[in-house]
C-alpha cells in the first residue's frame, strides 16, 4: 500500500465515524455515505475512475478538518480536496469530486422535482453555494470536461444515505484506489522486444 491510499484510509479512520451535526446532519456516517456512494456508482457500471470519485467526493471535510463549521458556512470542501486529488489521481476523478456541489446546483436550475427529493441537510447547504444555476452557468456548466461525471456522481450522493444498508467494506475499495495508482503512474508505454520506450 502505497503512502496515498495509506492517508486516505487514515482519514477515514480518524473521520469515517463521525455524524454531520446541526443543520448538517445527515442518518448515515461520512464512511457509510462513502461506501454507499462507491456501491451505486459501481452498480450503475461507471468506469474505476468515477467509482473512485464517488468514494472519494467528500474527503476535502477530512482534510484540515474543522468539526465545528457554523451552520450558516459553506466549507467548499470540494475544493479542498481538489490539490490531493489531482496529485494522486488525476483530472479523471478530481473533476468529478470538484463539480459535485456545482452539480447539485445545476440538477436543481434543470430538472423539475429534483430539488423535493434532496434531504434537508442538502437544501440547506443548497443555499450557502449559490442556489439553483442560472441558464448563462448551466451553460458554462454543460461546457466542462466531466460534468456529465459530476451529474452522475450527484445522483449516486443523494441516494447514498440509508442508514444500515450493507456494502463492502473499505478495503475492498482502497485495492481499487492502488490499482488506480498504479495505472496512473505507469502511463503510456511502448514495449518492442525486450525494450521499453515509454
Amino acid at each position: 500500500m502505497d503512502d496515498v491510499i495509506a492517508r486516505i484510509e487514515q482519514l477515514f479512520e480518524l473521520h469515517g465515524q463521525k455524524h454531520y451535526d446541526g443543520a448538517r446532519q445527515e442518518p448515515v456516517t461520512a464512511l457509510e455515505h462513502a461506501l454507499q456512494c462507491a456501491q451505486l456508482a459501481e452498480w450503475a457500471d461507471a468506469e474505476p475512475t468515477l467509482v473512485a470519485a464517488a468514494l472519494l467526493h467528500d474527503i476535502g471535510h477530512f482534510l484540515e478538518a474543522d468539526d465545528h463549521v457554523p451552520d450558516d458556512m459553506d466549507d467548499a470542501h470540494e475544493l479542498r480536496a481538489l490539490p490531493f486529488l489531482m496529485r494522486a489521481f488525476g483530472p479523471a476523478v478530481a473533476e468529478p469530486v470538484r463539480l459535485h456541489v456545482e452539480a447539485k446546483r445545476y440538477l436543481v436550475s434543470a430538472t423539475p422535482g429534483y430539488l423535493a427529493t434532496l434531504s434537508p441537510a442538502s437544501v440547506h447547504s443548497l443555499s450557502l453555494q449559490g442556489g439553483p444555476m442560472s441558464l448563462a452557468e448551466r451553460a458554462v456548466f454543460d461546457a466542462m470536461p466531466f460534468s456529465r461525471h459530476a451529474l452522475a456522481l450527484r445522483r449516486w450522493d443523494d441516494l447514498a444515505k440509508e442508514a444500515g444498508k450493507r456494502t463492502p467494506p473499505l478495503d475492498y475499495y482502497l485495492a481499487m484506489l492502488q490499482q488506480l495508482r498504479q495505472e496512473v503512474h505507469a502511463g503510456p508505454r511502448t514495449d518492442i522486444g525486450a525494450f521499453n520506450f515509454g
